[in-house]
């Protein structure tokens, strides 16, 4: 409560502030996993434009197209997810807990799967210090992890609608 203020009279408990700033900093994490997963995702792609095999552009192998494209509709995704919930903590609306809760679990699994592909779309190289896209996966990992992990959120969207 504040100073002053008797429990109950509508003055917002130190809980409600503790859970609007976790759900505040919960949005800026899942603003910051969104860039990590878009470099990466990048310089995947200048990757797969500039290594050649059989005289060609790895990247216009069909499967690896493939590859790409799925990473590219699940950034998109969770890009859409994460701005919704930027959004929402920004004007205070009264749905924010449920869409960072909805941002926080789609751009945690999103942003291992993005960064373990970039990796495999690598090759032999992705594994080594050589390329900075390793370190985009361990950043992946601590921040899954960070506020709470992709499962943890789910239940909390689904506690928070009702469920």
């Amino acid at each position: 409560c504040l100073v002053g203020a008797a429990p109950g009279d509508g003055a917002p408990t130190g809980a409600d502030v503790l859970d609007r700033l976790i759900a505040r900093a919960t949005a800026a994490l899942c603003a910051e996993m969104l860039g990590g997963m878009q470099e990466a995702f990048d310089r995947t792609i200048a990757y797969l434009e500039e290594r050649k095999q059989f005289g060609v552009p790895i990247g216009s192998f069909q499967a690896l197209k493939h590859r790409a494209a799925h990473l590219f509709c699940e950034l998109e995704l969770t890009r859409s997810v994460v701005r919704a919930a930027l959004v929402a903590v920004d004007a205070g609306a009264a749905d924010a807990a449920i869409l960072v809760a909805a941002a926080k679990a789609k751009a945690s699994a999103t942003y291992v799967d993005v960064t373990a592909e970039a990796i495999q779309l690598h090759g032999g190289i992705g594994a080594t210090d050589d390329l900075d896209i390793g370190l985009f996966y361990k950043r992946a990992r601590a921040c899954e992890l960070t506020f709470g992990d992709a499962a943890y959120h789910r239940d909390r969207f689904g506690q928070l609608q009702g469920y």
